[in-house]
């Protein structure tokens, strides 16, 4: 199969011919349909965050189930998935506590005397992140999928995976956002407009979108926010707070930096609560006051939402069909695998939100 292979830190992505394994008994062979480019990946590209080479980047896809493995009985060849990178065992304390997003098994992955899920000449191709979306064919276990009704299109069933998945559960798992209260979203990519359409949703009151590019403002309208900042020539922080009486209830930063974390923290009214979506890389510490804390304010990270995949994802995707979840704005365009360096750079330049890769 064709798949985008990284094989150094910040070097562009080679499409190369790489082998995929049979399911092995409790594994799902999927045909990959469509796969959004999200911002983590080229967050791994770059090097941020450190991870065995080389691989397949990808962990926001669709598709459709090829073949499956002997034990498997959830899904069947023709049945129409999502995929999901937090997938889960089922038996840790984190599972059996309702808390399936902060697995981390290794009983997921393939024994070492097994062969490796994707290879190359003999040598393993590292699977990212229990996925590795940039490429025709996923083999991936059971437990990092979820079945959606056929009529679904996949090329917004993809952006399920990851960015709606991630923006809306930070809101009502992690967050737990109160109906009428008041919201600010920090940085309006893919997943901080799904936060924005989740805190819609939820029925928020106010919904306070920031952002420095203009055209990313005017897409948060559509998406449910009734006020924006444009913070490339204003204090945010400041202007939260003209906008408000005291500050936002929650705040959600979806950019990953020092600085606006720090910002989604200043915004914060008593009692407040100041929600990290966005990836920060290692080493990098954040300041608050500590009187802040006698306030009441809480400062949390999610991850992907707090989600639990198989419950929300089949959801989100009735709210979409029913017209209550807007994924039609996400996509900046449809592209061919060949253009995944191109996309990147558009991701790097920050001109885009979602590019989705179209495998049929």
């Amino acid at each position: 199969m064709r798949a985008a292979v990284l094989r150094e830190v910040n070097a562009p992505l080679t499409i190369e011919e790489v082998y995929v394994s049979e399911p092995a008994a409790r594994e799902v062979l999927i045909r990959t349909v469509a796969t959004g480019i999200c911002h983590s990946d080229l967050h791994f590209q770059q090097g941020s965050f450190p991870f065995e080479l080389p691989t397949v980047l990808g962990h926001e896809a669709a598709g459709v189930v090829e073949r499956v493995g002997s034990d498997v009985t959830y899904v069947r060849p023709g049945d129409h998935v999502i995929t999901c990178l937090s997938a889960f065992c089922g038996q840790c304390e984190h599972c059996l506590t309702g808390h399936l997003v902060r697995c981390s098994a290794s009983t997921l992955n393939r024994d070492k005397d097994q062969e490796p899920r994707l290879f190359q000449r003999g040598n393993e191709i590292h699977q990212f992140l229990n996925v590795s979306a940039f490429a025709e064919y996923m083999l991936v276990h059971e437990h990092a999928l979820v079945q959606i009704r056929p009529d679904m299109p996949l090329d917004r069933a993809a952006l399920i995976g990851c960015a709606v998945t991630t923006g809306v559960g930070a809101v009502v798992h992690t967050a737990a956002v109160e109906f009428g209260s008041s919201v600010a979203v920090i940085g309006c990519g893919g997943v901080g407009l799904s936060c924005i359409n989740g805190a819609a949703l939820i029925g928020a009151g106010q919904i306070i979108a920031i952002d420095t590019v203009d055209s990313k403002l005017r897409l948060a309208k559509k998406f449910g926010a009734t006020d924006t900042i444009d913070a490339s020539n204003t204090d945010p922080v400041e202007a939260v707070r003209h906008l408000t009486t005291d500050g936002v209830h929650y705040s959600f930063e979806a950019i990953g930096l020092k600085s606006t974390t720090e910002q989604a923290w200043n915004m914060l009214r008593p009692g407040g609560c100041a929600t990290v979506i966005g990836l920060i890389p290692e080493g990098i510490v954040i300041s608050i006051h500590g009187n802040d804390l006698i306030q009441e304010k809480k400062l949390q990270g999610s991850l992907m939402g707090s989600n639990r995949f198989r419950v929300d994802m089949p959801r989100l995707v009735e709210f979409y069909l029913n017209g209550k979840l807007n994924l039609d704005d996400l996509i900046s365009g449809h592209v061919q695998l060949e253009h995944i360096n191109d996309c990147l750079a558009q991701l790097r330049s920050r001109t885009v939100t979602r590019n989705v890769i179209m495998f049929e």
